[in-house]
């Protein structure tokens, strides 16, 4: 018995077309085969004694019987976590489903994505392939597609962004990747000279120039030396040579999915700061790079792992483009920043000097520091709550600090400000992030 209308009905309905899923690049398995040889490489570094034990007994027959196993293995572990691994885009989310004992399921919804970047290791530019990594709210870890063919990652990041954005699914594929102007291009030499400039270069190096003979002299045990040594050359490579590499070609271009930032000299990086998610901007100044007017930039970004904007460039330069990430926030000049009232030096003795606060119409900027200036610039729209502490020693002088708390699980604080000043702060603080978040710009992508 039919029910006149409802057969009709049914028949009318659009049937959704299945979700087609789609595997990693056919190259993957290289990557995952990796597996099986770091642990035997682990346990023998964990236990060298035990490892360097069992290769003396092994004889030429036993160890290419072993080659024989373990290889195979390898080659065909690989290749079972690339065949069980998909992905696929549906309308609400995008839907990764890994694991070849244990499935596992990520359905990332589309308006929770914060970023989209693509990566290139050396290896992966040279086979011409790269990773997706998702910046998701809610998620410390990043999601991650690996690998990809190049030219694929970046259809497939396009098309999630325009997903995101609002696009119909039918239409989104043929959006394309958005247009991007060209805004800051750091050059090398202006980099290499900056970390030459920089403290924390030359104590690194200082330090490992000279801890490693004095604890020679006075425990000369070599094992102890090298336990140190190791550790702070590495720092001073890491401060020096690797932000080099990692921050060379460093490249920042606007587009209608936010400021696009390209860098890195042996592993390519395509990073995307998020429109609208930006918490706070923080403008460095260290000592040596005041006399030819460079600067920082550093930011603080909800739901990203994103904190460098601009590595250093000329100060004009580099406000210029902290106004394209906070349209319509003007940097206060050093001159408008109002310094704590002199009796708050019983507090500080001489670094009291370094702090200033100026709260205009769009942003609450605090600045820190005598040698190595930072002045933190909060949106209004982006402070979650305002708090001010005063301990003894500053009830006693009548001082408090003002603190701003952001959306990314950070603090900005105006140090050792007038008692009355701050309780003023307060309420007026609050009331600006009230009216500010009404006229905030939208979070969504492209809009």
């Amino acid at each position: 018995m039919t029910t006149p209308g409802v057969d009709d009905a049914v028949a009318e309905k659009p049937q959704k077309e299945p979700v087609s899923e789609r595997r990693l690049h056919p190259i993957t398995p290289l990557r995952r085969a990796w597996a099986p040889v770091a642990v035997v490489i682990g346990w023998a570094v964990h236990d060298p004694d035990q490892a360097q034990r069992q290769l003396t007994r092994l004889t030429t027959t036993t160890l290419l019987i072993a080659l024989a196993v373990v290889v195979p293995a390898a080659a065909l572990y690989g290749f079972l976590t690339w065949w069980f691994t998909h992905f696929a885009v549906t309308d609400t989310e995008l839907r990764i489903r890994t694991g070849l004992l244990f499935r596992r399921t990520a359905h990332i919804r589309l308006e929770r994505i914060q970023a989209i970047d693509v990566t290139q290791p050396l290896l992966a530019r040279v086979a011409g392939v790269a990773k997706l990594r998702l910046d998701v709210v809610g998620t410390d870890k990043k999601d991650e597609l690996a690998f990809l063919g190049e030219d694929e990652a970046r259809a497939l990041r396009a098309e999630l962004l325009a997903r995101a954005a609002g696009f119909a699914p039918e239409t989104a594929h043929e959006v394309g990747e958005a247009p991007a102007r060209e805004l800051l291009r750091t050059p090398p030499r202006d980099l290499a000279l900056s970390l030459v400039l920089t403290g924390a270069t030359w104590g690194a190096l200082v330090a490992a120039l000279v801890v490693p003979p004095l604890l020679w002299w006075a425990t000369h045990s070599l094992w102890t030396v090298l336990a140190t040594a190791v550790p702070l050359l590495g720092a001073a490579g890491a401060s020096s040579v690797g932000r080099f590499v990692s921050e060379y070609d460093w490249t920042v271009g606007e587009s209608p999915d936010g400021l696009r930032i390209d860098h890195g000299l042996l592993d390519r990086t395509h990073e995307t700061v998020p429109p609208g998610r930006v918490q706070t901007v923080r403008i460095v100044e260290p000592l040596l790079w005041r006399r030819r007017g460079w600067v920082r930039v550093e930011l603080d970004v909800a739901g990203s792992s994103n904190s460098v904007l601009v590595p250093v460039a000329p100060r004009e330069a580099a406000e210029a483009v902290v106004a394209r990430v906070l349209p319509g926030v003007t940097v206060p000049p050093l001159s408008a920043l109002s310094r704590p009232p002199r009796r708050a030096r019983r507090c500080v003795p001489l670094w009291w000097r370094g702090h200033g606060l100026a709260v205009t119409d769009a942003v609450f900027a605090s600045r820190q520091g005598l040698l190595r200036r930072s002045l933190a610039l909060v949106p209004h729209a982006k402070v979650q709550s305002v708090r001010v502490t005063q301990g003894p020693w500053e009830r006693l002088w009548r001082v408090a600090d003002v603190h701003v708390d952001t959306g990314a699980n950070k603090t900005v604080t105006a140090r050792l400000r007038d008692a009355q000043e701050a309780a003023e702060l307060l309420g007026a603080q609050a009331e600006r992030s009230r009216t500010g978040r009404k006229g905030a710009r939208p979070d969504r992508w492209m809009v």
